[in-house]
């Protein structure tokens, strides 16, 4: 007798997890981590491991030991921004969301947070790059890792300031293929600079 259809169809646990599956892990996982259910580097390995999951019983066990969410509750949707044969840029003063997941094929995606407001000690960026790029440019007292795979690509950091005890912590998983990811230390504005002291200076 032949095997059914139904019968050959994979279990649950060994259906191919999608992009979409491995964002919402990595958002419960950062729901932990800023409950303090997870340490900053539980949250570290296991969302790195989300990234890289291939089933949905891989993602599963990354989160056995975390409780379900509520009835009721609704998980805030991440905010993405797409760069498909085009450049998109976000620069000046714009609120940075706790995780934000950058997507660029043969496109660029420049991030400047000089002037960003960033309410959340831990901030995670999912860079997903195929033949394009993404350039984070980062204020000084930042403490950044850069993490994450890449395939027939590059991710560095051109930091050199060492981030003083406490500061905001900015999380970037890499997934490159054929692309780059580069970390760079915003310039100085120092327009701006002569600006602030002048008003100080004439501000009774």
């Amino acid at each position: 007798m032949g095997l059914g259809r139904e019968n050959i169809q994979p279990s649950g646990s060994r259906i191919r997890a999608s992009d979409a599956d491995r964002d919402r892990t990595v958002e419960t996982l950062a729901a932990a981590n800023a409950e303090g259910r997870l340490s900053l580097e539980e949250y570290s390995q296991r969302s790195e491991a989300a990234l890289t999951a291939v089933t949905l019983g891989d993602l599963a066990r990354l989160t056995t030991d975390l409780p379900a969410p509520a009835r009721g509750d609704v998980t805030p949707v991440p905010e993405k921004i797409t760069a498909v044969l085009s450049n998109e840029v976000r620069k000046g003063r714009w609120v940075v969301p706790p995780y934000l997941t950058v997507r660029s094929v043969m496109g660029d995606c420049h991030l400047e947070l000089q002037q960003a407001v960033m309410r959340q000690q831990i901030t995670t960026i999912h860079a997903s790059v195929r033949f394009g790029s993404v350039t984070i440019y980062v204020p000084d007292g930042i403490d950044v890792r850069l993490t994450g795979r890449a395939v027939f690509s590059a991710k560095s950091s051109d930091l050199r300031v060492e981030p003083k005890p406490g500061a905001p912590v900015l999380v970037v998983r890499c997934d490159l293929f054929c692309g780059t990811v580069h970390i760079r230390r915003a310039a100085l504005d120092v327009r701006g600079a002569i600006a602030a002291v002048l008003r100080r200076i004439t501000d009774p």
